[in-house]
């Protein structure tokens, strides 16, 4: 398991990667809303985020299969499922609460920390 770095997982860290995440969800919302076909391109552009932050939490290099310690419960099997077929509702709603749960993940680090 890839351990987190405590400093990349501070509060302002994670308020920029959030914050980021949250624009992008937006967009994704609405392009699901209009059925763009736009959203699986929206989609890929939040799976690489959620992946850099993964990666940019990491205190050892790793690829973006790892096992890391910031994923959630079941994480790795989530964002393996939302890659499949990252252009379904179903796969948005997915990388929405695996954000929202890293974000309580890197929280309850912080304090264990």
């Amino acid at each position: 398991m890839i351990k987190v770095n405590p400093q990349a997982i501070s509060k302002e860290t994670i308020d920029t990667w959030f914050a980021s995440w949250e624009a992008l969800q937006k967009a994704i919302h609405q392009a699901h809303e209009m059925r763009s076909s736009e959203a699986k391109a929206l989609m890929e552009q939040g799976i690489a985020h959620y992946e850099q932050l993964l990666l940019d939490s990491a205190t050892e290099k790793a690829t973006a299969d790892a096992e890391f310690e910031l994923y959630p419960i079941n994480g790795r099997e989530r964002l393996a499922f939302i890659k499949a077929k990252p252009g379904q509702y179903a796969c948005y709603r997915q990388l929405d609460e695996l954000y929202k749960e890293t974000k309580k993940r890197a929280a309850r680090l912080r304090i264990t920390q």
